[in-house]
């Protein structure tokens, strides 16, 4: 399809559906153009569209001198991007013109279809595999949505998901909170409560969840999440960070839950979602034929059921935090007090730490619960400042003069100084 043809179907597609009532930003949301694009389109007959390409067709293009370059590269490399093809002009040409990107991007799509050239790319090759064992391997993955609320705001969710490979029996628990360590040992404890027993084998990605970080390949798990694993008797596979589709049908799952689920439904609670979302699994998600095993997961789970090894509720117990978004002034407000963060806590309106009690002692952590910041009294009342001094000194300066002094005891400063570095970073 040229590139005349492809415009005049997206301008009928436009009238077609503006006629059946659709509004100006649902036509360009679901287009993808522009809204001033799309009142223009509607604003105009055939007769003046058809006028408006021709016009467009034989405007000058600013590129045109570059045109045997463009199409000589095109043919040689035929994947290259317009990115990369606004780069070799600037590096090819000094005189060339400043023009915007998308104006590089117009004009190489121009070249392409005069010259005849497609875009070809080398695609990854896939095979299908046999079915695992039942019982063998389940499937973990994380997703957010926004909800709308009855009042019409939004309301962010996040889930946990896991399904079995063999017999795609599904689960999925939803949360109001960002998920920690201690937060997703819950949701395992509810799967496996859910799907009657543990697999040989669970994967996931390299998430920080569960991870602190890869140490030459070697992957150095949260302090939870390691003990839960011990008390457990899965064994772990983590994704390669380049390779997400290994565990494609989790991916697969997350997708099904947001387009199947989660689109157009109310959010009012989090535990009415989660009532909801048990409703769905039992009447749709396990309930209708897999698309590539043709068998029901309902079905298939109640053999794999008996492949899985016992479920054993753990003597670990999770200590569940809270997440708080930190304000500006590096504080959180908690139960009607506020309470100090070391300077540079706060880096934008993101920022949040994971807060719990223990005794009297208000606890502030990492996002990832891994890591604690500080602690405070819980203060009585309301309305009260709960500060520390040390609070607000830039502790960076003095520690940067304490690595420099002790790297100079070592016979390689140098060494010494990457080595101290490594242990600042790893034990802040």
């Amino acid at each position: 399809m040229n590139v005349y043809l492809a415009k005049f179907m997206t301008y009928f597609e436009i009238h077609r559906m503006h006629r059946e009532g659709l509004s100006v930003r649902h036509i360009s949301s679901y287009l993808v153009l522009n809204r001033r694009t799309v009142i223009k389109y509607l604003n105009m007959s055939e007769q003046e569209y058809e006028s408006f390409l021709i016009q467009q067709a034989d405007r000058k293009k600013i590129l045109l001198p570059y045109e045997d370059f463009v199409r000589e590269r095109l043919e040689k490399f035929q994947d290259t991007s317009a990115a990369q093809m606004h780069d070799w002009l600037k590096e090819h040409f000094d005189d060339l013109p400043a023009v915007s990107q998308k104006t590089v991007f117009n004009f190489v799509c121009w070249v392409r279809d005069k010259h005849q050239i497609p875009v070809t790319s080398t695609e990854r090759e896939y095979q299908m595999v046999d079915e695992l064992p039942y019982g063998k391997q389940a499937q973990v993955d994380f997703g957010e949505y926004n909800m709308r609320s009855p009042s019409g705001t939004r309301a962010k969710v996040f889930f946990f998901t896991m399904i079995l490979s063999r017999s795609r029996f599904k689960y999925v628990w939803f949360t109001d909170r960002y998920f920690t360590s201690e937060l997703a040992i819950i949701a395992h404890e509810k799967a496996f409560e859910y799907i009657e027993g543990v697999p040989d084998e669970i994967v996931y990605d390299q998430d920080k969840v569960f991870i602190v970080s890869e140490n030459g390949g070697d992957i150095i798990l949260t302090a939870a999440f390691r003990a839960f694993t011990r008390e457990q008797s899965f064994s772990l596979h983590f994704c390669r960070k380049s390779d997400p589709e290994s565990k494609g049908k989790v991916e697969n799952l997350v997708k099904y839950i947001k387009q199947n689920f989660l689109y157009n439904r109310t959010y009012h609670n989090i535990e009415t979602l989660n009532s909801e979302a048990m409703s769905w699994l039992g009447r749709t998600a396990n309930s209708l034929p897999h698309a590539v095993t043709r068998k029901m997961p309902y079905v298939e789970h109640i053999i794999e059921r008996s492949f899985l090894q016992p479920y054993r509720a753990h003597t670990f117990k999770p200590v569940v935090f809270s997440t708080y978004a930190v304000r500006k002034d590096n504080t959180i407000s908690y139960k009607g007090n506020f309470y100090s963060l070391p300077i540079g806590t706060f880096k934008g309106k993101q920022t949040q730490v994971c807060v719990r009690t223990e005794d009297s002692r208000l606890i502030i952590s990492s996002t990832e619960g891994n890591q604690e910041i500080c602690s405070h009294t819980i203060a009585a009342g309301r309305g009260q400042k709960v500060l520390k001094t040390d609070h607000n000194r830039d502790k960076s300066i003095a520690v940067h003069e304490m690595i420099t002094q002790v790297a100079a005891l070592f016979p390689d400063q140098q060494k010494a100084l990457e080595w101290l570095e490594i242990v600042k970073s790893e034990k802040p």
